[in-house]
């Protein structure tokens, strides 16, 4: 499809196909306590299983401790690295949490779709587990879908009015350029006003502007973007589940 000449009934489209079979199917489970036994280094920490109850108390406390913001995930495409941003505190402070415990070290990149964006996080095969819980949005408006965006996954449907994000289903954008047009109707149905900046940003190097107010973006990438195109390559199933699985292994980086 020629991204730059759909419309947005198209665009609508593949949102809802997106959030009904993709991003929106992300519910993490309730299973017993684990620890990390496949952790490369021997900084692993015992992962709590939180609740939603829990989760803002000790994602809060978490933040305030652990101040890491740079995140590198290795595929066997190649290294990703993202900046995660401070203005998003609890999502930030869960990724570093995920990620310090070695849980994202049993997950994969498992839902592709090229010209939207990579779905990271979970795994059949994972025995480590983290509880059930949901994250509050931290919708900013300075941060947009744009390419490259770093983003929550959620599910999308009246049972999460609040828009409420996933405990650790997360997606990587990859996305089209888009037309003024496109923009100026986007920012009328989710009642946003686009900088300058970003319009440059959507009509230049793309994005997803269907997803902006909808899922929290906290972080982007800033070096290897060319392995998230590698990984829109691989050939998928009819669910956009690759043949061949793409794991991830991911670490927090010195500053």
């Amino acid at each position: 499809m020629n991204y730059m000449k759909k419309t947005i009934t198209i665009d609508a489209l593949l949102l809802m196909i997106f959030l009904l079979i993709g991003i929106a199917g992300c519910q993490p489970k309730t299973e017993e306590q684990a620890t990390a036994d496949n952790r490369e280094t021997d900084t692993a920490e015992k992962l709590e299983p939180l609740t939603s109850e829990s989760a803002v108390e000790v994602l809060t406390a978490y933040e305030k401790a652990h101040p890491d913001s740079l995140i590198l995930i290795s595929t066997r495409h190649g290294d990703i690295k993202l900046r995660l941003y401070p203005e998003t505190p609890l999502h930030r402070a869960n990724f570093v949490r995920l990620t310090k415990a070695g849980f994202y070290d049993q997950g994969e990149f498992y839902r592709v779709v090229k010209g939207f964006a990579v779905q990271g996080g979970d795994s059949d095969t994972r025995t480590m587990k983290n509880g059930a819980y949901k994250i509050p949005q931290e919708f900013n408006p300075r941060y947009i879908h744009k390419r490259g965006a770093l983003a929550m996954a959620r599910y999308g449907d009246e049972r999460n009015p609040e828009k409420e994000s996933s405990s650790h289903n997360f997606y990587i954008v990859q996305g089209e350029p888009q037309t003024v047009q496109e923009l100026r109707a986007f920012e009328a149905k989710h009642n946003i006003k686009y900088t300058p900046e970003q319009i440059k940003l959507y009509t230049t190097i793309g994005g997803e502007p269907s997803l902006d107010q909808e899922y929290t973006v906290f972080g982007e990438v800033i070096e290897g973007m060319e392995v998230i195109d590698k990984i829109a390559e691989e050939p998928v199933n009819g669910q956009n589940w690759p043949h061949n699985i793409v794991p991830h292994k991911i670490k927090t980086i010195a500053q």
